[in-house]
């Protein structure tokens, strides 16, 4: 480890411990540096860090503060590097993995709590996804908004932050595009209204199972997308050469 990832952990033991709290105001630099054992270059960088993680909050002329630690704030990292992750196929097809894990309990949990008004909030997304199926950039922006109204209705944040960090905007817009020269638009709407009609009951399994069969279309879509995507293997000397191509 690092002298600044010891520094850093030193000022995460102090927020584990609730030494920090959220909201707290850090000592100034001098005195923290003193308090942690460490020199003011090495308090000033392990600073840096955490409120590029958005641990920490630098405000000028003010000082430093711990940040409310949410998860929308915590876990926002996390969908920048999905959208560093979009030309890595494997990393792509271990994404829909993981939303394919979670989104369904997510949607069956949600049909447990969700409210009449975020019920009318999901079926306001999907007629919007009605009107807009030639239009590739609304389609991807009420599906987008429909699953986020759905797992919102958990009332779980930080599963609401998680999963969007996963689905990625990018990646759903990529499976937007693809699915519409598909012509396969109208059958992924037929998946969402499934999705719909079982929230509506209020039926936790039917409507894991709704959301399941969803994303398991959608995730053999990726599949086929990056092996289409990949060149065939080339050769030389008259023996194959593997390669690895990243999709697009």
């Amino acid at each position: 480890m690092s002298l600044t990832d010891k520094a850093i952990e030193r000022i995460r033991e102090l927020i584990r411990t609730g030494a920090l709290l959220p909201g707290a105001k850090l000592p100034p630099e001098p005195e923290l540096a003193a308090q942690l054992g460490l020199s003011r270059n090495l308090a000033r960088e392990a600073v840096k860090a955490l409120a590029v993680a958005r641990v920490l909050e630098v405000r000028r002329g003010d000082g430093t503060y711990v940040t409310s630690l949410e998860p929308r704030l915590l876990f926002e990292g996390m969908g920048v590097a999905v959208e560093l992750l979009q030309t890595d196929s494997a990393a792509l097809l271990d994404l829909m993995e993981v939303r394919r894990l979670l989104e369904p309990a997510a949607t069956g949990l949600a049909a447990t709590r969700i409210t009449d008004d975020q019920l009318a909030e999901v079926e306001h997304h999907l007629d919007a996804m009605r009107e807009a199926r030639d239009d590739v950039e609304q389609l991807n922006a009420h599906d987008a908004a429909f699953h986020r109204a759905v797992v919102a209705a958990t009332g779980n944040d930080s599963l609401l932050t998680l999963l969007e960090g996963i689905s990625g905007r990018t990646l759903r817009a990529r499976i937007w595009r693809g699915l519409v020269d598909d012509q396969a638009a109208g059958r992924t709407l037929a998946e969402h209204e499934a999705i719909f009609m079982a929230l509506s009951t209020r039926d936790a399994a039917l409507s894991h199972a709704a959301a399941l069969l969803h994303v398991t279309n959608t995730q053999q879509w990726l599949q086929e997308y990056v092996r289409s995507a990949e060149p065939p293997p080339s050769t030389t000397a008259g023996r194959p050469r593997r390669t690895t191509s990243n999709s697009h």
